[in-house]
């Protein structure tokens, strides 16, 4: 049973920067593609960044390119999300999705718990 645990959120001044944490377990880390989505109040939920190491690939919305990077520690089965340059837009509930073998988050992923980040 795939489990995602989520951290690292928290407030942070526009223009700083935080880094998110999602360890991840009862999976191997090579065979799933990993993502991170947010969902802001009253908006729909949006993918932020995904990777898949399986492939060599990562995707970024365009709102969070050259901003944000996603990053994978097979080893400790962790996957990061860099975010840099924040901005007021990228206050949000952020999740973790684990998907085997595609990026296609609609279908048999695993989620984690959530961890808010606001900006102001």
């Amino acid at each position: 049973h795939v489990q995602l645990v989520e951290s690292g959120g928290g407030s942070v001044q526009a223009g700083g920067s935080l880094r998110l944490s999602c360890t991840a377990s009862g999976y191997t880390s090579g065979t799933y593609c990993m993502g991170w989505f947010r969902q802001a109040p009253g908006k729909e939920r949006e993918i932020v960044a995904a990777t898949y190491a399986a492939l060599n690939r990562t995707h970024y919305v365009d709102s969070v390119k050259g901003r944000f990077t996603i990053s994978q520690d097979n080893v400790n089965n962790t996957v990061y999300l860099q975010m840099n340059s924040r901005k007021p837009e990228d206050t949000a509930m952020y999740y973790c999705a684990a998907r085997i073998r595609y990026c296609d988050f609609d279908s048999l992923a695993h989620w984690g718990q959530g961890t808010q980040v606001t900006v102001s």
